[in-house]
């Protein structure tokens, strides 16, 4: 841990940045090739979809956890890939869900394509991932896609939660809690073990790569929930208040409802006015829910740093996982 807590926050960001690059260097080629498998129609949707890009965070950290385990970048690889094919896929899908015309500025593919062809498309990433996980038919390879189906049910669930919350006025604070554990923090918990699991490695260290990845997905949401509502318009692509506009039950508002703020009063469907949106912020600000969602999020990156010190692993990878946990609470997108 010594690297990752003696850098500045700005250090911290080159180091990481230059993890996630190197990640995304091997992996985004590899993802290129293996979405060819699906066909010559399903082919220019994901090619346009995949432009888009990303940090890869999650393939970073299936790679990081093989090497945790001792095992060079090509035993991880196929875990890194599937993690990313059914990353992918939710996104793909959760553009229909939310309606979102863009995605990093480029069209979402059902805009552009339509939402037959997306609903398609996300279905064939789904079904890759499984695919390029069980073409080698061995042990390790049978346990990470077990892995990878639980967590892909956990997401699909918590997803289906978020829904249903569309028609409650407020969450409280353990609901959230639990839809997004699965929306999120299941799918980081296996990327941050699945590569362990590949490399055979002993179940204390497999368990503690999960645990780091479990908590790092709720630091991870947390800081997902700020910026959704305090993010800056021109960094995070959103306008200000976003999440509040559209009624969002995110963590500030679960916490701000548990100390009997209600934010959403008006009725269900309506979508909150520029107005609306500076009063919820003052409560939001008033009641502490700004400074108990930051706070959440540190907590919950300390847990994740103390899992990696659970079980012996190789030093550097487990420096570089420390590393990215720091980062991505300290991003501001």
């Amino acid at each position: 841990m010594t690297l990752s807590n003696s850098l500045s926050r700005e250090e911290n960001e080159v180091a990481a940045l230059a993890i996630l690059n190197r990640a995304k260097a091997l992996v985004s080629p590899a993802l290129e090739t293996a979405t060819k498998r699906v066909g010559d129609e399903l082919s220019p949707i994901l090619d346009h979809h995949l432009l888009v890009g990303g940090k890869y965070v999650r393939a970073t950290l299936a790679l990081l956890s093989a090497n945790a385990a001792g095992a060079d970048d090509e035993v991880g690889l196929p875990g890194a890939l599937a993690i990313e094919l059914i990353h992918n896929f939710s996104l793909i899908h959760d553009d229909i869900i939310d309606g979102d015309l863009e995605r990093r500025h480029h069209p979402t593919v059902w805009s552009k394509f339509g939402v037959g062809p997306a609903i398609i498309a996300g279905d064939a990433l789904s079904t890759l991932a499984f695919q390029l996980l069980l073409e080698v038919p061995n042990a390790e390879r049978f346990a990470a896609a077990g892995r990878l189906a639980d967590a892909t049910q956990a997401m699909i669930v918590g997803q289906a939660q978020d829904i249903a919350s569309e028609d409650k006025l407020s969450l409280t604070l353990d609901e959230c809690l639990t839809m997004e554990a699965g929306k999120t923090g299941a799918l980081l918990s296996c990327a941050a073990s699945i590569g362990a699991v590949l490399a055979g490695a002993d179940r204390a260290v497999v368990e503690a790569l999960a645990d780091y990845g479990s908590h790092l997905g709720f630091a991870f949401q947390a800081i997902d929930d700020m910026l959704g509502v305090w993010g800056e318009p021109a960094v995070t692509g959103k306008p200000v208040g976003n999440d509040l506009r559209l009624r969002k039950k995110t963590l500030p508002i679960s916490i701000a409802n548990s100390k009997g703020f209600d934010i959403f009063t008006t009725p269900l469907g309506h979508e909150l006015t520029d107005a609306e949106v500076k009063e919820a912020m003052v409560f939001l600000d008033e009641c502490g829910a700004r400074y108990e969602t930051m706070e959440l999020a540190e907590k919950e990156l300390a847990a994740a740093l103390e899992a990696l010190d659970r079980a012996p692993m190789v030093d550097e990878p487990r420096t570089q996982l420390a590393v990215i946990a720091r980062y991505v609470v300290e991003r501001d997108q």
